[in-house]
């Protein structure tokens, strides 16, 4: 423990021009008494660390020292290009990893790149979590996620219906969308890829069986590819509707923009009124019900005709409520 500390102390001094007792405290929750404790033994063990007396003094490196304990570890490197997320990598129990690997990174970067990290954390931040949603990380995501770094094989119980599945899986990558994790892996003795909603897991061992990993395996293609699918599958009902200029452009945020831009391409020409009649693939009656409300008077739904006479009610319900 006190090793790695010492090393980190090193690594944080020669990022820097200097730093105080109590900022090196504070970067390796320590005291300040133990900090001067182990800039001695640095000084003992032959490292350089020279101490400035005064209010404003504070400890740095002389002559030029360089360490060679710069060389980034695997899973520090590939912890370093998810530096941008910050809350995922706390999730899959990747934090410490990924603060390492920025750490030496900047003790190997030139003086006049060593603020690199901070400029670039004050211009990107990617906030994954839906609106209005408090996100919640899956108790096993993080054997999940060590599993998928080391390609070893796991044995899963999810729950599926009102029952459970057990499955020996080979995870390949793991997807964050909408503050929802998800599993894209291979049921061992299968070729098939499946997504798997890390949530509904409800027991995950890992062994010590490593599988051998499709290298043409693409996880973003596989993921855009899977999300279209699930996009097209759930549409399996269909609504025909006339939409004022105002309701084609304000189309696409109320339902699936890809379903709205293919109903519009393939629609005729307007009317004489300016409205124009689309068929439009929804996930159910119900749910076009509830999103195509959010354009009001824009829109008119031709069919069928139980979604029409909802929406006759519930505008006879508004003349009620607003008067004539």
């Amino acid at each position: 423990m006190r090793a790695a500390r010492l090393i980190k102390m090193v690594l944080l001094l020669q990022s820097r021009p200097s730093m105080t007792a109590a900022e090196l405290a504070r970067e390796l929750e320590v005291s300040e008494r133990t900090v001067t404790r182990d800039a001695q033994a640095l000084s003992e063990a032959g490292v350089p660390v020279y101490a400035d007396r005064g209010r404003v003094g504070g400890y740095r490196l002389i002559g030029g020292y360089r360490t060679r304990l710069t060389g980034l570890a695997r899973s520090e490197a590939e912890a370093l290009f998810l530096s941008g997320v910050p809350g995922a990598l706390r999730e899959m129990g990747l934090e410490d990893a990924a603060s390492a690997a920025r750490l030496k990174v900047s003790a190997a970067l030139l003086p006049s790149l060593r603020d690199a990290s901070r400029t670039a954390g004050q211009r990107f931040h990617l906030d994954a979590p839906d609106w209005f949603k408090e996100p919640k990380t899956p108790a096993l995501l993080s054997a999940v996620a060590d599993a998928v770094w080391d390609d070893r094989r796991i044995t899963a119980v999810y729950r599926r219906g009102e029952g459970e599945v057990r499955r020996v899986l080979e995870p390949y990558g793991l997807v964050l969308k909408a503050g929802v994790w998800y599993l894209c892996a291979r049921v061992a003795g299968h070729g098939a890829y499946r997504v798997y909603r890390i949530e509904r897991f409800t027991a995950v061992e890992a062994g010590e069986d490593r599988f051998e990993r499709d290298e043409e395996f693409s996880l973003p293609a596989f993921w855009d590819e899977r999300a279209e699918q699930f996009a097209r599958s759930i549409l399996r009902a269909e609504v025909v509707v006339r939409l004022s200029g105002a309701g084609v452009r304000r189309l696409r945020y109320v339902v699936d923009p890809q379903a709205a831009r293919e109903a519009l391409a393939a629609a005729g020409a307007a009317d004489d009124d300016g409205w124009v009649t689309v068929t439009l693939p929804v996930e159910s009656e119900d749910v076009a019900h509830s999103q195509l409300a959010g354009l009001g008077p824009e829109v008119e739904v031709l069919a069928p005709a139980s979604l029409r006479a909802r929406f006759a009610s519930d505008a006879v319900r508004l003349a009620a409520l607003y008067g004539a």
